[in-house]
């Protein structure tokens, strides 16, 4: 499978710390790439560098074989990368659909021009959101919850509703920040059935995540980061088995 994304040489330093330090690795489109390693290894700083949130002190960043660098992180999500959060950010005032029709990009009511004379087409639009929020909530089990408020949901509820609202974008890249963070056992495993499913469907997901089963259930290859770099990539069972992964996760010399 081809490169969706590629990071070349990235260093971020915050003072005197350098969170990634000369990293190099690569996402394969059509795959669940997991990001593993020990407290402070910098994987949460990878996903920010490449969401567009933190811009590296040198180095490439590459989406579909083009630099992303200076790119916003709207600019991204347009182009279909799109981030969770570990501690889900749903607008907890707004109803479960309204903060998925919230998402949707690039509408013509946003700006006042398009709302005083395109109101035949702004009504198209928002029936096509209607519709796909719809679907979409159905699709992770809360539709029967549309008119909840966000923030009365359930640590798992709110993780479905940001993936939910993550679709609402039509993404190509999905970057998980521990999904399964605080997460109930029935609702890990919808979890799991759905990014798979997703994934089926031409979405590729990187996720950064410590819950091992977890990982091993969903990911096809692992990076595991020390030090603000890859230490070593591959299988699930092949990096896990090796003396130096056991070695950064105990803080023992390999």
């Amino acid at each position: 499978m081809p490169d969706l994304l590629r990071l070349e040489g990235v260093t971020r330093r915050f003072g005197g710390v350098a969170a990634l330090d000369d990293c190099s690795l690569s996402l394969q489109a059509g795959q669940v790439t997991g990001l593993i390693g020990p407290n402070g290894a910098g994987k949460t700083t990878l996903l920010n560098v490449i969401a567009g949130l933190v811009r590296p002190d040198v180095g490439e960043v590459e989406f579909e074989g083009r630099s992303i660098l200076g790119l916003t992180p709207a600019r991204r999500a347009r182009l279909g990368i799109v981030r969770t959060f570990q501690i889900a950010r749903e607008l907890g005032s707004l109803t479960v659909l309204e903060n998925l029709l919230l998402a949707r990009p690039r509408q013509r009511g946003e700006n006042v021009l398009g709302a005083l004379v395109a109101r035949s087409a702004i009504h198209a639009e928002e029936c096509v959101a209607a519709a796909e929020a719809r679907r979409l909530l159905e699709r992770v089990g809360l539709w029967h919850m549309a008119d909840r408020l966000a923030g009365d949901l359930s640590g798992g509820q709110k993780k479905l509703l940001e993936l939910a609202r993550a679709l609402m974008l039509a993404p190509k890249l999905i970057l998980l920040d521990e999904p399964v963070a605080g997460v109930a056992p029935p609702l890990v495993d919808k979890l799991i059935g759905l990014i798979r499913d997703l994934v089926g469907e031409s979405i590729t997901f990187a996720i950064v995540e410590h819950d091992m089963h977890v990982v091993s259930a969903l990911c096809d290859h692992v990076h595991v980061l020390a030090e603000g770099r890859p230490l070593v990539s591959g299988r699930f069972g092949e990096v896990t088995s090796d003396p130096r992964v056991v070695a950064a996760y105990l803080g023992q010399p390999a």
